[in-house]
């Protein structure tokens, strides 16, 4: 059984349920993907499948990629990944993956790079609580004191500091698929997803109850 399948978030809508309530949804677009390598235990050391999402240009293909894909003769790919697969030997090489591997009810975690915001504070970053600003105050935004005593006298790996705000791999867990079309190869998510408009996303089978 396939876990996961590769996709683009498009836009946010709403849709009504059968007993009227408004549901918040993400449109998806899974797949069409195409199977370009199949990963078993015995040869590989794990169970997988690499799947192929979108496309791209031949210009834009090195050679050795090439070489790979016109194997297959299913196009070059925008996107490369890697899906677990309980029995990949199941599949081969050119085999298509639909959206219709979900039903409308199914748990999902939804992987993607979050949205980029730039460099922030420790208030922005991490919800840090402003200082004193009364007369005088030199600590109103500022994180305060980041170090230790004499020993060990240094910062520990991990301290909330000011950085790099999103621009990151994140995960969403255990969202309900409200709708799945499959003529049209979309998922209607209830709730969030991380990302951009037009961002690549993994969507695969949540292991929470």
């Amino acid at each position: 059984m396939i876990k996961a399948i590769i996709g683009r978030k498009l836009d946010m809508t709403q849709v009504f349920a059968g007993d009227g309530a408004v549901y918040p949804v993400t449109l998806v677009q899974v797949g069409p993907c195409t199977v370009t390598q199949v990963k078993t235990a015995e040869k590989d050391g794990y169970c997988a499948l690499q799947m192929g999402f979108g496309t791209r240009k031949p210009k834009s293909v090195n050679r050795p990629m090439k070489g790979k894909l016109d194997k297959i003769g299913k196009g070059y790919f925008e996107v490369l990944r890697e899906i677990p697969a309980e029995n990949p030997s199941e599949h081969n090489p050119g085999d298509q993956v639909l959206a219709d591997i979900f039903q409308i009810g199914d748990r999902v975690d939804i992987i993607g790079k979050s949205k980029g915001k730039g460099f922030a504070g420790t208030i922005k970053r991490w919800r840090f609580s402003r200082g004193p600003d009364g007369h005088g105050s030199k600590n109103v935004r500022e994180p305060g004191s980041t170090g230790m005593a004499t020993y060990p006298g240094r910062v520990i790996k991990g301290k909330k500091m000011p950085g790099q705000k999103g621009n990151a791999r994140t995960t969403v867990l255990n969202l309900k698929i409200v709708d799945v079309r499959p003529e049209s190869n979309l998922l209607l998510v209830h709730g969030a997803v991380p990302g951009s408009k037009n961002g690549i996303v993994i969507v695969r089978r949540t292991n929470r109850a």
